[in-house]
């Protein structure tokens, strides 16, 4: 395919080498006259382990050229991969300035082009920004009506996954290909473009593509601050944090793993609020700071409050809630989110119904039973006997649980809002309708 590569940093460098190496013709185009002179002479302008005899031999064959002219890029070119970087802004906002700018160029460039040409944008961006602030661009440039971008010019989004040190093996073994697609067509061209590379490769809508570039890097920083905070307080505690994580990491089971990796409601139970309260307070008794660690249970806290203002937003007052353990299929009413959820709502006014076939008070026995007489008895009374019982009571219907006789129930279209608290099988098909509303989703 014949390629052109925006910007001639880390990503745009790397990229535009390998394709080449893979049978492409690529054309690199940067406003840095220095970058382009330097792979002319067939030299990285980045240090990066192979990336010097890979740009050595590409422009050695033709295979690789570098220009700053936008015009002859796209001229000669049927895909567009923008590499441009996204820098913060002093307050943190995402800078789209270059990339704003190399859109225009490139939409000024096709208007006089004509065919069909697939703009990929490879440079990492916040949801949202793609359809919403760069595909307006390219139509207002391009020349056409709001269709001209689906029947003259392409879209993607292909985030990378390229770290430093190791991007050219990281191209050419890549964990995923993800390609953010605005039409079937546009992500043909870019799965054509990386066609034999390994791993699986996934098509998704243009903002679920700039989503996950975002889970990573958020994920992967998360790991290392908590490996860090942990190391610290086991050398405070004269434990080998090293041997701890030898073990934590042998479990393939919980830990390293996709378990508790979904988005649902907030955790609770005997044991992780516990447990997090004991280990912020070693560290805090030995003077180890631990932010991350110290911000998991206001975090589970402020998730279990999303769920509140979600009942609240409906302006409706007969809930009814199906679900009040802890967890299904347990009877367990220790530190249940449900029940706090129910506490919350309670003590704000609304006229509650609450049903969970595990918690009916016929039920329980012994430290339970006392549980809810002593500590919860203003919920004992609003405990119902069926399904049937809170729906017909309800205007809102919170769902906490995945009990097939409540699923079986829930309603569709008309009738109580649901607010869905554990994404439910259904959940795609519901999100259709009208008075659905998932918590995180």
């Amino acid at each position: 395919m014949r390629v052109s590569v925006f910007g001639l940093g880390y990503v745009g460098c790397v990229s535009a080498a390998c394709l080449a190496d893979m049978g492409h013709e690529v054309i690199g185009v940067d406003v840095n006259q220095v970058k382009v002179d330097l792979v002319n002479a067939g030299k990285a302008p980045v240090v990066e382990e192979r990336i010097g005899e890979l740009v050595a031999e590409a422009v050695r064959t033709g295979a690789l050229r570098a220009t700053d002219d936008v015009r002859e890029a796209i001229m000669g070119s049927d895909v567009s991969l923008v590499c441009v970087g996204t820098p913060s802004e002093p307050n943190g906002s995402l800078c789209t300035t270059y990339l704003e700018r190399v859109t225009e160029q490139i939409g000024s460039a096709l208007a006089e082009r004509g065919g069909r040409h697939t703009v990929v944008f490879r440079s990492t961006m916040l949801p949202g920004t793609c359809l919403n602030l760069l595909v307006p661009i390219l139509e207002k440039y391009v020349g056409g009506t709001a269709g001209a971008v689906l029947a003259d010019v392409g879209v993607a989004v292909n985030p990378e996954f390229l770290r430093e040190g190791t991007s050219v093996r990281d191209f050419f073994d890549p964990p995923k290909t993800v390609i953010g697609e605005l039409d079937p067509a546009s992500g043909d061209v870019v799965a054509a473009l990386y066609d034999g590379l390994p791993g699986e490769v996934f098509r998704v809508h243009l903002p679920t593509a700039e989503a996950i570039k975002y889970a990573d890097n958020a994920f992967h920083g998360l790991k290392i601050g908590f490996a860090n905070e942990l190391g610290a307080v086991c050398q405070a505690l004269g434990v080998d944090s090293h041997q701890v994580m030898d073990v934590f990491l042998a479990d393939r089971k919980l830990n390293v793993s996709p378990a508790y990796l979904r988005p649902g409601f907030a955790f609770g139970g005997s044991c992780l609020p516990k447990d997090l309260r004991s280990l912020v307070h070693a560290a805090q008794r030995a003077d180890v700071s631990v932010p991350i660690l110290a911000h998991v249970l206001p975090s589970n806290s402020a998730h279990l409050q999303r769920a509140v203002e979600l009942v609240e937003r409906t302006g409706k007052r007969r809930v009814g809630m199906f679900g009040l353990s802890f967890k299904p299929g347990t009877d367990d009413l220790r530190e249940s989110p449900l029940v706090e959820l129910a506490e919350r709502l309670f003590g704000k006014g609304y006229d509650l119904k609450i049903y969970d076939a595990n918690v009916s008070l016929s039920r329980l026995i012994g430290a339970n039973r006392e549980y809810i007489e002593t500590r919860l008895p203003h919920l004992a009374h609003l405990l119902a006997d069926s399904v049937g019982e809170v729906l017909e009571h309800a205007e809102v219907c919170l769902v906490g649980t995945s009990d097939p006789a409540v699923l079986a129930a829930l309603p569709h279209g008309d009738g109580p809002v649901i607010v869905d608290l554990i994404h439910l099988p259904d959940a795609d098909e519901r999100r259709t309708e009208p008075g659905y509303v998932g918590l995180a989703w």
